[in-house]
């Protein structure tokens, strides 16, 4: 998954020798990115503990000889007829914890809404995730720190598993993507509510948005579950309007003022009202696609041209797989 190169921030109308500027930039590095790291530690981690229950030369012995990878032992691949990407067999991935309607609605596994977000398909699946987390989730924790975004994170990851709970009901679904997808969003709120604080504002949200349209755009090819795209983008565009705003008004415009005028004029209007509308969508929206995911409801049948939005049927492929 291609990730962004936002221009670099900067106060408005201030000049280089300015020191709120400098503040400014001394808070934007003071975090040491930890937990980023350590999510793809977990992801690998239960990548490798999937790998070992899949044991595919125990559990094909029929057709021994079609493990790919054999000398890995217990951790080689399943044939590549069952899984392209060279990993685990799609029984194993239920057993662990992988995204299936039928167990989350008629046997009320709701844990498996968070769970499979640490599922990975494949050794392909897992690089390419782990490196597009790398990429965007590193510089955002070292500019926003780790508990905005491990909430943004994990709050993506779940928005993504309902409203695929809710469209995708007849095959199951893992990955991490729905959460990167959520950073991608918060990345394009924030840029949307500290407009006034980015140099090269234009060039920045043009590279942005080509970038999530493009990774959009990849979901609708077969086997990809976009609807965990998008409702992972959708959850973090609107908690990075809840996480990450930025002070608009520099301490230098308003020295001259009591230390109480100072801290109030931090913010301007139209954060505090995207802040709140947001937040209230936020939680309307889970709401609504809880009650929705656990009354056993089909989106589609509210929808009838929404599975567009996951797979476009082609000569080339069809949209009737797993």
């Amino acid at each position: 998954m291609p990730v962004d190169d936002l221009e670099s921030r900067g106060a408005k109308n201030r000049g280089h020798n300015d020191p709120s500027s400098h503040a400014v930039e001394e808070r934007e590095t003071q975090w040491v990115p930890w937990l980023i790291p350590v999510f793809v530690v977990a992801n690998v981690s239960m990548f490798l503990l999937v790998m070992y229950v899949n044991n595919c030369p125990k559990k094909n012995l029929g057709t021994e000889g079609k493990c790919v990878a054999r000398f890995l032992g217990r951790f080689s691949f399943q044939p590549l007829k069952d899984n392209p990407l060279f990993g685990p067999s799609s029984s194993t991935l239920q057993k662990l914890g992988a995204l299936e309607w039928t167990k989350v609605v008629d046997k009320h596994q709701g844990w498996r809404l968070i769970s499979c977000i640490w599922l990975h398909a494949g050794v392909i699946h897992l690089v390419a995730n782990m490196l597009s987390l790398v990429f965007i989730g590193i510089r955002l924790e070292q500019q926003f720190g780790f508990a905005r975004i491990g909430i943004i994170y994990l709050l993506s990851g779940f928005g993504g598993s309902i409203l695929s709970s809710l469209f995708i009901q007849k095959s199951i679904s893992v990955g991490a993507s729905g959460a990167l997808f959520g950073l991608l969003g918060a990345m394009l709120s924030e840029l949307i509510t500290n407009w006034t604080i980015y140099t090269n504002k234009a060039a920045a949200l043009l590279t942005l948005l080509v970038i999530v349209v493009i990774n959009l755009a990849v979901g609708i090819l077969p086997h990809v579950d976009n609807f965990a795209h998008i409702g992972g983008f959708l959850t973090g565009f609107l908690l990075g309007f809840v996480l990450m705003a930025r002070p608009q008004y520099g301490w230098i415009e308003h020295r001259n003022l009591p230390a109480d005028s100072q801290s109030k004029k931090k913010y301007k209007t139209y954060q505090y009202v995207l802040w709140l509308v947001s937040l209230i969508l936020l939680i309307a929206g889970f709401a609504v696609g809880l009650v929705m995911l656990f009354r056993g409801e089909n989106a589609n049948d509210h929808c009838h041209w929404c599975h567009y939005l996951s797979c476009v049927r082609t000569s080339k492929w069809k949209c009737d797989g797993t």
